[in-house]
């Protein structure tokens, strides 16, 4: 009278496996945040020449103005000097009047490699970020990324 039972059982925890998992959208910016007011101060200060990683914006492409959200966010980092970055370095700050952090909302779509973000939730409007990052030798390096969401 079991076998029958844990059949089914054992069929349908295989076919958990294989059915694809379709990932839900995850708030990268919401509705509130979007409203504070801008940060008059974008610029980032830097000093002489950095060994630091490189950070690459691959989605969207820059300049791009027909975005919608959910969309996909894709940073590249390129180590150099054979140093990986250090994905626990890796801050992601909204710049807004107070500047609002979501490195806590990209901690798990981070790697050595950069973020990649399927389907980031972004209101629409023009969005200022600042990405900063350190190497596994503590150089830094930073990248202002904009992003101009559509309805």
């Amino acid at each position: 009278m079991w076998r029958p039972k844990l059949t089914v059982l054992i069929g349908a925890l295989l076919l958990s496996f294989a059915v694809p998992r379709v990932s839900a959208a995850q708030m990268l910016i919401s509705e509130s945040e979007a409203k504070l007011p801008p940060s008059q101060d974008a610029s980032m200060v830097t000093r002489g020449l950095t060994r630091g990683p490189a950070i690459e914006q691959i989605s969207p492409a820059l300049g791009a103005t027909t975005v919608k959200s959910p969309m996909m966010l894709k940073i590249k980092f390129i180590a150099r000097n054979n140093v990986d970055v250090d994905p626990a370095s890796v801050k992601l700050t909204y710049l807004k009047v107070p500047q609002v952090d979501l490195s806590d909302r990209i901690k798990s779509y981070v790697t050595k490699d950069g973020i990649t973000m399927a389907a980031a939730e972004v209101p629409p409007g023009n969005h200022v970020l600042r990405l900063d990052v350190k190497d596994k030798e503590g150089r830094t390096a930073s990248s202002t990324i904009t992003l101009t969401v559509v309805k």
